[in-house]
């Protein structure tokens, strides 16, 4: 039997590539006949870089950056494509787990550091960017990435108005005469899994900032700040960031990579399943084994387990996913396409326990030895 191992994350414990290794390890445990392969995938949040470098054979790099609070961070971002494309993860530079609970400041969280990395990789040849969304520590609408970019964003007497969204309601005037030369041949994939609005109710000052530290006054100065920053780009450069869906993601950034770096926003997903050429591979197996380290309503909505299931159901292929946690939505699982989901825990355990990188590679690999144990049972009785 030809089985093709495709999980995503364990966010906070395994990478793709950890699970992976740990599910084909049990398969092959339960039965040396097994012909099992590997591919490491994401949904274009964290894990990304790593999926995409290691199942395109590129490299990561790091450079220090401005951190959300301004404080340097070591952030990685990878390169592919025989060095001509940078694979970015905004959350590298100015993610929330950057900031410990009792630091986190929505009002000045700044997203300069991200800008530094595409500044970085423009200089070290990279000509094609695909850039990450997701778990963003800010709601500056991208001016700290753009500012880094050459962007200026300025008040009435011509000043910067300085860090994060709790200054977006001083900006009057945005001076584009700065911006660096290379981003003119530059082409830009941002991948994205939300479709909020820049403001408003279901905007991302509203949905994400309480998230980030912010209380609900200061929810109301963010979303009045970006509503600000949308009139004033509609004014100046006839933009209108709020008509872009997804625009709210990320903090804004999703605004500022669409309307001023004319990237599309489309499904994380879907680009890395192209990417890492997974249908090639679905093709060539029997059964598919994907999963993530929690299963729930959100995993059937532009997660990498119902991505993967999809794929596989159009090709006629058998799909089980894994997972540490497996909420009470068996029949949404079983609409995307997954024919069977097992958790993973072995028995009563504490998060801080179920976390644990060789706790979760033990339990994927007893779990899927037992899984492997039950697919060699001969026809007869009940098989």
């Amino acid at each position: 039997m030809n089985i093709l191992v495709a999980l995503d994350s364990f966010k906070g414990s395994l990478s793709s590539r950890q699970a992976n290794a740990a599910v084909k390890k049990g398969l092959l445990n339960a039965s040396d006949s097994f012909r099992v392969a590997t591919i490491p995938v994401a949904d274009g949040g964290e894990g990304t870089i790593d999926a995409l470098v290691s199942a395109l054979g590129g490299r990561v790099v790091y450079k220090t950056v401005c951190g959300p609070l301004r404080r340097p961070v070591k952030a990685a971002y990878g390169i592919i494509h025989q060095d001509t494309t940078a694979v970015i993860e905004v959350a590298e530079a100015c993610g929330l787990p950057l900031v410990n609970e009792e630091d986190r400041n929505a009002l000045s969280a700044t997203s300069y550091g991200v800008g530094e990395l595409i500044v970085d990789a423009l200089e070290k040849g990279c000509r094609e960017m695909i850039i990450g969304l997701g778990g963003s520590a800010v709601t500056d609408g991208g001016t700290g990435m753009l500012r880094a970019l050459g962007f200026q964003f300025l008040d009435a007497d011509g000043r910067s108005i300085g860090d994060g969204g709790g200054q977006l309601s001083r900006l009057a005037h945005i001076d584009t005469t700065h911006v660096h030369p290379r981003l003119n041949d530059a082409v830009i994939q941002t991948m994205c899994d939300v479709s909020n609005p820049l403001y408003g109710p279901n905007g991302s000052a509203h949905i994400f900032a309480p998230q980030k530290g912010a209380s609900p006054e200061e929810v109301s100065l963010l979303d009045e700040g970006l509503q600000h920053f949308a009139a004033v780009v509609q004014k100046q450069l006839g933009l209108d960031l709020q008509d872009i869906a997804g625009s709210g993601a990320a903090g804004g950034l999703g605004a500022a990579f669409s309307g001023f770096l004319q990237s599309s926003l489309q499904s994380g997903v879907q680009f890395i399943l192209d990417e890492v050429k997974v249908d090639e591979r679905i093709a060539e197996a029997d059964l598919i084994i994907t999963g993530e380290g929690k299963l729930d309503a959100q995993s059937s909505m532009g997660k990498a387990p119902s991505g993967i299931a999809e794929r596989a159901k159009q090709q006629g292929r058998a799909v089980i996913a894994l997972a540490g946690d497996i909420t009470a939505v068996e029949k949404t699982l079983h609409g995307a396409g997954i024919d069977a989901c097992f958790s993973i825990m072995r028995g009563p355990s504490s998060l801080q326990d179920a976390l644990n990188p060789d706790t979760a590679r033990d339990n994927l690999a007893e779990t899927s030895e037992q899984i492997g144990r039950l697919l060699t049972v001969k026809k007869g009785g009940w098989a």
